[in-house]
Order: structure tokens, then sequence, then C-alpha cells
């Protein structure tokens, strides 16, 4: 029977509520560590240690290491470097200034005038240059006192405009020249180096092979023009005198009407002739040409004017001509 204290008195025992919370607490404590001690094992199986991993062997180590060099070897680097430039140049693109043609003709304009201020000394690259370079500061100057001192109506198309001049003749300038057509040769510094000591005569120049007769009127570092009777690229010859009696040849054998060969122009250089057409001129040409006034080309050198122009011109002319003398 219960009584009013909360004790309870069965088989001569008592258990106050105080013994069976006690013994319900230790329980749950029991089950706990239980439950704990499970989790930890499991980790354990789980997550092994370095000692409890795999071991791997040599061979498989090596094995490994070769697929990853292999894998990467096969990375399209190149592929990757050819898209992150594009994705660049597109940016650029996307970012370009684009002026309006009356800006673009107005600065042309501006650019033709200087130039023609320098018409007496037209040919020397530098000074242009350093003309146009002038040109561009000062209008660069202008337009960025112009976005400092506009305060109108129209102030904001304005220095709208004249920031993208800006920008056009600060950071794109090579676009700029090429949208409006402005283009100069390349400047080349041509140094011609003479170790000859002093009072020593420069030695005769000799032709290869048999000598050319005197009717041949042969002149070394000599290039005619005329129209082509027999073109040189695919007429070749193992002497300048070859060359010659290929002409004097065809002139006897043209007939009435056909151009007869009265010049010949023979290339005698191991490395070439040069020439500005767009062929490679090989050792040993021999070009059969015809003109009722016959005129040089070119003679000795190249000028500087022209090497200037053309970068891969030789300081000396390399090819032999000649001018037939007319026969009865």
């Amino acid at each position: 029977m219960a009584r009013g204290g909360g004790e309870y008195n069965g088989g001569g025992g008592v258990l106050s509520y105080k013994r069976i919370t006690l013994l319900v607490c230790l329980i749950n404590i029991l089950i706990a560590l239980f439950v704990l001690r499970f989790l930890y094992a499991s980790s354990l199986h789980i997550y092994p240690t370095h000692d409890n991993g795999v071991k791997y062997t040599a061979d498989e180590i090596r094995r490994m290491e070769e697929s990853v060099r292999i894998r990467r070897s096969k990375e399209p680097v190149e592929l990757v470097r050819l898209v992150k430039k594009m994705k660049h140049d597109v940016a650029i693109a996307e970012s370009s200034i684009e002026l309006s043609p009356h800006v673009k003709g107005k600065l042309t304009d501006e650019i033709l005038e200087r130039l023609r201020s320098l018409e007496e000394k037209s040919s020397n690259v530098t000074l242009l240059r350093e003309a146009v370079e002038t040109w561009r500061i000062e209008k660069l100057k202008e337009a960025k006192e112009l976005i400092q001192e506009q305060n109108g109506v129209n102030s904001t198309m304005i220095q709208e405009e004249a920031g993208m001049l800006i920008r056009a003749l600060e950071l794109e300038w090579d676009v700029l020249s090429e949208e409006i057509g402005f283009w100069l040769p390349a400047e080349v510094n041509n140094e011609v180096h003479d170790d000859k000591p002093e009072g020593v005569e420069e030695p005769e120049e000799i032709l290869a092979g048999r000598p050319v007769p005197s009717v041949c009127n042969a002149e070394l570092h000599t290039d005619y023009g005329g129209a082509a009777v027999r073109w040189g690229l695919t007429h070749h010859k193992e002497s300048a005198a070859d060359c010659c009696q290929a002409c004097l040849d065809q002139a006897k054998r043209a007939k009435p009407g056909e151009m007869r060969c009265n010049i010949w122009v023979y290339c005698p250089s191991e490395f070439g002739c040069y020439s500005p057409d767009i062929y490679q001129h090989k050792h040993q040409e021999c070009w059969l040409k015809y003109a009722e006034q016959p005129k040089e080309n070119f003679k000795d050198r190249y000028s500087e004017s022209y090497r200037n122009n053309h970068p891969r011109a030789p300081t000396i002319v390399p090819w032999v001509s000649g001018v037939i003398t007319a026969r009865e």
C-alpha cells in the first residue's frame, strides 16, 4: 500500500521515487556510452588511419604518376591559349571606338594638310613620322582642353565625342590610322659597312663563265627595263655570255611583227637577285627584253629612299645587264 511519504513497500523492500529516477538515469548513461562506442568504431571503419590505409607498391605509384603525366600532356594547352586570346580580342573589339565619318574625314584632311607643309622633304620618312606625331599630340591636347572647358547646352554630346577622340588618339591610334587609310613605310636604318683599308683599290669584278662579247655591252650592277621577250623565271643560262647569246639568237629567229630581243638581264649571284615584284629570282635567271629606247631601272646602288620604302632591297644592285649593239 502506498504511503503519503512517496515510498512503495512491496515484498519487504522499500523503493523511493529518487532511487527509481537514479536507476533510470544510470540505464540512459549506459545506453549513451554504448551508442558512442558504436559510432566511434564505425568512424574507424569508414575513415581508417594512415597505418590501416591501403599501401601502394612502387610499380602502382609509377603507373599512377605516368597516368597523371599522360593526362596533362593531352590537355589542349594551345587551344586554351587561343580561346583566351580570342576572348581578349573580342573584348577589345567590343570596346573599340567608333568615330563618326565626319570626324574621321576631318582628321584625314588635317593630317594631309600637315604633310603637304613638308612637300620639299616628303621622301624623308623620319620627318613625316615626326610631323604626324606632333599633330597627334596637339590634337590630343586640344580634345582634353575641350572637355575641361565645355559647359554649353550640347556639352554632353560634345564631351562624349571628345572623349572618344582622346581614346582613339591615345590608346587606339594604330586602329584609327588603319581606318582612315593613313600609312607610312617602316623606318629602316641602312648601315653600309666598309672594312676595306684606306688606299686599297677595289678588285675588278669577274663574271663567272666565258668572257662576255663586246657586242653584249655588259654592265655590272645594272637592271634594264623593257617588255619581256622571254621570262627568266623559267629561262636559266650558265653564264652572262650565254644569256647575251640567247638574246642574239632570239633576235635572229624572230619573225616579222614579233619583238626582237635587244636587252638581256642576268642574275649572277648564287643567293639570287632582288626585284620589287612578287617573285623570288634565282641564280642564273636570264631575262630577254625589248625596248625602243632602253632605260635603266636601277644602276650601281639602290637609293636610301628606295630602301626605306622597300626594306628587303640590298645596297648593291645584283643584276648584270646589257643592250645589244645594233647590227646591219
